[in-house]
């Protein structure tokens, strides 16, 4: 993994070398500072989505298929206000927004219990709803817009690289500890941290914000004619 991690970075520093498209210091280590973020609330959220069908059924007793498209359904609604917020106040404060609200729905749900009645559940996923989809509306356009002209490819590849090595780490690293404190103590803290930490990261990014835009009306933020 750390060989893997190594060849990533030697290949990223390559390609922003080449003619046209090199990056400042500054920009390479917001682009790092990106990806880490990527990978971070990637583990966050996926371990939480990927084991939740077991903590409702086996530690709550809840029923989860309502739950995750309650979330889904959330993500949804949110996805064309969130990209007129971030248009006013830029990507990075959004995400950094969304980042909080992700943090802030796993936090509640470390104190849902057997005995907390199962509605519960629906305001808490569907924050996390809102708040991944704040965050994912914007990163993917962060990271590519720090590519130069003819680089697109390889940023989208970076990015993809970063959260999907992120989806295969987070139940494998969120399922060990689970084995050893036991799940009911490690699921939504887990996810928190991760979450947390992607906040960290993110604080720190300095380039491949947008431009604000002026206000205006509702129809010229959709470009409607």
């Amino acid at each position: 993994m750390e060989e893997q991690s190594k060849l990533l970075e030697a290949e990223m520093k390559e390609t922003t070398e080449t003619s046209g498209g090199k990056l400042s210091k500054g920009e390479f280590r917001s682009l790092m500072l990106i990806l880490a973020s990527v990978a971070l609330w990637y583990i966050g959220y996926n371990s939480i989505t990927s084991k939740y069908s077991v903590y409702a059924t086996k530690i709550l007793g809840f029923d989860f298929n309502l739950t995750l498209i309650i979330a889904q359904a959330a993500a949804i609604v949110s996805y064309i206000p969130i990209g007129i917020i971030s248009s006013k106040l830029g990507r990075k404060k959004t995400i950094l927004a969304g980042v909080l609200i992700l943090a802030a729905a796993f936090f509640m749900g470390n104190f849902v219990t057997p005995n907390t009645p199962e509605f519960i559940m629906y305001p808490i996923f569907i924050l996390a709803g809102i708040g991944w989809a704040t965050i994912n509306v914007n990163s993917f356009p962060m990271a590519v817009e720090l590519a130069k002209s003819g680089n697109v490819g390889k940023y989208t590849g970076y990015y993809y690289t970063a959260s999907m090595a992120a989806q295969i780490v987070a139940p494998i690293l969120s399922g060990f500890l689970y084995d050893i404190f036991g799940m009911r103590k490690i699921f939504f803290a887990f996810g928190t941290a991760f979450v947390v930490f992607s906040f960290i990261t993110m604080l720190f990014v300095r380039h491949g914000d947008n431009k604000v835009e002026k206000s205006g009306s509702v129809l010229e933020m959709l470009d409607v004619d």
